[in-house]
């Protein structure tokens, strides 16, 4: 079945089967591979996209419930890596392995879209992301510095 869709700004249009889960059709429908398979169960984070702004678990989203709608990947946050959030990463130092980080950054985009001054309680909330080298406090400080810009 055709399915259209906006992928970080750009009209596509994805013919696969209803229940497809977003995060197949990104990474092997369209070569996103961004965001990235971790539990299937949407529990890790690390499959995170933001549709129309909202974090989701692409991994549990099925593609029929994204017909129609914008998605934004970590590959569409920014062309060349200069969003604030990745340059704040950067120079927080935050990525160790780097695996669940693209997931971290969207889940903390859709934060300071809704809470441009969150306080660590908000962003214990929003960042539900399971990292295993527990780079968590330095996440905090990577979001607080790009809430600052």
């Amino acid at each position: 079945m055709a399915y259209a869709l906006t992928i970080n700004g750009k009209k596509q249009t994805v013919d696969v089967d209803p229940g497809t889960p977003l995060l197949w059709v990104l990474r092997d429908t369209l070569g996103l591979t961004g965001a990235k398979y971790g539990c299937g169960i949407a529990e890790c984070g690390t499959c995170t996209v933001l549709v129309n702004g909202a974090a989701v678990h692409s991994c549990r989203y099925a593609i029929e419930r994204a017909a129609g709608k914008s998605v934004t990947t970590i590959e569409g946050l920014s062309a060349d890596g200069t969003h604030p959030l990745q340059r704040a990463w950067v120079e927080e130092d935050v990525t160790q392995c780097g695996f669940c980080q693209p997931g971290m950054i969207m889940a903390a985009a859709a934060l300071l879209h809704e809470k441009p001054k969150p306080t660590d309680s908000d962003i214990n909330l929003a960042i539900g992301n399971l990292c295993r080298c527990g780079t968590y406090d330095r996440v905090r400080r990577a979001i607080k510095r790009a809430a600052a810009v």
